[in-house]
């Protein structure tokens, strides 16, 4: 009645004896009839359904909250990148920034849906498609103003095969030299980590919805039954069940969550790594400072195609044949953007990178001008006025709050029976009887382990935990391969550092295990990884931190994480970008002629 399992009246008013019974067989006077024994089975399942939904309660609003709010700042940061490389055409290319601003935005928004993770997204293809559907614009209008400046309107058909022809040959031309590449390589490299995340994170999210979903058996349903309610049946409603009883029955029902142990918390671990790895990112791998250098990218690709203008307009006309010219505009001013010798090229070569890309002096004025500007960078305010949060910060409480789940699947059998043994007695149910003590044998709670399980008959997991368990291992490996780490983890991420995570988060350095020295280790090796980081060999053995059981959910708030920003107007809290990131930023597109 107290559970509200069922209607008063299926319970009989005497003891008796049900032959129907087939869970709580008993040679004695029973208080339970066979509907009883049904409504018992439906119960059963039930509850325990909604006890493991309220330990993964905490788990899965934490996953949830973290998706959303690495998505909302990424979002803000690809908002904000676009109006700033947006701005370049806008003040350096006005006769081509009509025409390219729905490149950039088309370019910005492939990297977005890159960072989310999204299979089908290829930065190699994006960079090259922007500027495939740059190069015409750039040779039109900057490279051969008189040819065609109103070529569009009056030879359609003709300017669009020129086109067609000048994006197809564009990479045989070569008209922007290594740019493109570099900046495939420069926003690869950084943002593999972020994209990394969010894969884990929508993998996570969908592993811990499994578990919900997944049904119990009818062997689970008829254990469960006997260690919760044939006790009832003899009038016993207080006495707990034995803890080897529990524990039995419960690896039993829970076989497939138990198997996504392993590889969960391999997960969890890779979660932790990617997590210091944006929270500790150096110069050169900074998701930040990589989308922040796109406009710089772009604009050393123009200003190399302006360079070698004459080379580029004959190579493509022995290729594309020469466009026909238009009608000129009375007020065009083809000297504006035509540059006719090398001299004009590297005037504005040098000009144009002096006021973009060319290294200040180090002086106090300077100094103060940088560290103003880097309290500009990437601006995030919370909603309701609460203190914004950098990336940094977001991903160092994330590496902190996952931690301790590390272990969570592994450990839930466990956890649901210590809520069944909250009074101390001196006896307990074994399942048949009342006893001192459990004199069964406490099997292991892998599906091998459990054949021998002496309470119930386990032949097989549940197949959608068995799909959950495959794609964890496939793509963990996938990731892995992917950031460069597959050859030091050996397809395992937990035997790669252990808690080596959780150690250097407390280290404090901007540049640490995870940022700069992780990417000497993609080029040098692992030997050099090691050396780079500070840390010894050994340090790869150091056993993995201690279990940390969940605390269940009704003793916790739940965490704060939502981080909410406009994907066009973006609120950010000032990065810590100190003067040496944004030197080094400048020195790195920097080529004195």
């Amino acid at each position: 009645m107290m559970r509200q399992i069922g209607p008063v009246e299926l319970v009989p008013d005497t003891p008796g004896t049900d032959e129907a019974l087939r869970v709580c067989v008993h040679p004695g006077p029973t208080c339970c009839t066979s509907k009883m024994e049904d409504s018992y089975m439906a119960a059963v399942r039930s509850e325990t359904q909604q006890k493991m939904q309220s330990y993964s309660f905490e788990l899965k609003y934490l996953i949830a909250g973290h998706t959303r709010a690495y998505q909302e700042t990424f979002e803000s940061l690809v908002s904000f990148t676009y109006n700033l490389t947006s701005s370049l055409f806008d003040s350096a290319y006005s006769a081509v920034a009509t025409d390219c601003r729905p490149l950039v935005l088309q370019l910005f928004g492939d990297i977005k849906r890159h960072l989310s993770g999204d299979s089908n997204s290829s930065l190699d293809n994006t960079v090259r498609r922007f500027y495939n559907d740059l190069f015409p614009l750039v040779y039109r209008r900057l490279l051969n103003p008189g040819i065609g400046h109103m070529s569009l309107q009056t030879y359609p058909s003709t300017s669009t095969t020129h086109d067609d022809c000048l994006r197809l040959t564009r990479q045989d031309v070569s008209p922007f030299g290594p740019h493109p590449r570099l900046l495939v390589s420069s926003l690869s490299r950084a943002l593999r980590a972020g994209r990394a995340l969010s894969r884990l994170l929508r993998l996570a999210g969908e592993v811990v919805n499994a578990t919900e979903k997944a049904t119990l058996s009818r062997e689970c349903g008829r254990g469960l039954v006997r260690m919760q309610y044939c006790s009832h049946c003899r009038g016993l409603t207080l006495i707990r069940p034995c803890t080897g009883l529990c524990v039995n029955i419960m690896r039993g029902c829970l076989v497939g969550v138990s198997e996504l142990g392993a590889p969960w918390g391999s997960l969890v671990v890779l979660l932790q790594r990617l997590a210091v790895t944006l929270a500790t990112s150096s110069n050169h791998n900074s998701l930040e400072l990589a989308l922040l250098a796109v406009r710089n990218h772009v604009n050393d690709a123009i200003l190399h195609a302006q360079l070698h203008g004459p080379r580029i307009t004959a190579t493509v006309e022995k290729v594309c044949g020469p466009q026909a010219a238009g009608p000129m505009m009375t007020n065009a001013k083809p000297s504006t953007y035509h540059i006719t010798t090398s001299v004009t090229s590297a005037a504005l070569l040098t000009s144009e990178r002096s006021s973009v890309t060319s290294p200040p002096s180090v002086g106090p004025v300077a100094y103060q001008r940088l560290q103003l500007q880097s309290r500009r960078l990437f601006p995030l305010k919370g909603s309701r006025g609460d203190k914004s949060r950098s990336l940094k910060k977001l991903s160092r409480e994330f590496e902190g709050s996952i931690q301790r789940y590390q272990w969570f699947f592994s450990e839930l059998p466990e956890m649901l029976c210590e809520s069944e043994m909250e009074v101390e007695q001196h006896t307990c149910w074994s399942g048949q009887d009342v006893a001192e003590s459990y004199a069964g044998r406490v099997v292991g709670s892998t599906l091998k382990a459990q054949r021998e399980n002496p309470e119930m008959t386990v032949r097989n997991t549940d197949p959608v935990l068995k799909g959950a368990k495959q794609k964890l291992e496939q793509i963990t490996q996938e990731l892995l391969v992917e950031l460069g780490w597959a050859s030091k983890a050996r397809g395992r991420v937990e035997e790669e550092e252990g808690g080596s995570a959780q150690t250097d988060r407390g280290s404090g350095n901007d540049c640490d295990d995870e940022d700069g020295c992780e990417a000497s280790g993609e080029e040098n090796g692992d030997e050099t990884a090691d050396s780079s980081s500070g840390r010894s060999p050994e340090m790869k053995n150091v056993a993995p931190p201690p279990p940390r059981r969940p605390i269940p959910p009704h003793h916790l708030s739940p965490p704060q994480v939502a981080v909410r920003g406009s994907a066009h107007t973006m609120t950010v809290e000032p990065l810590p970008l100190t003067l040496v990131t944004l030197l080094l930023l400048l020195l790195s597109t920097w080529e004195p002629r």
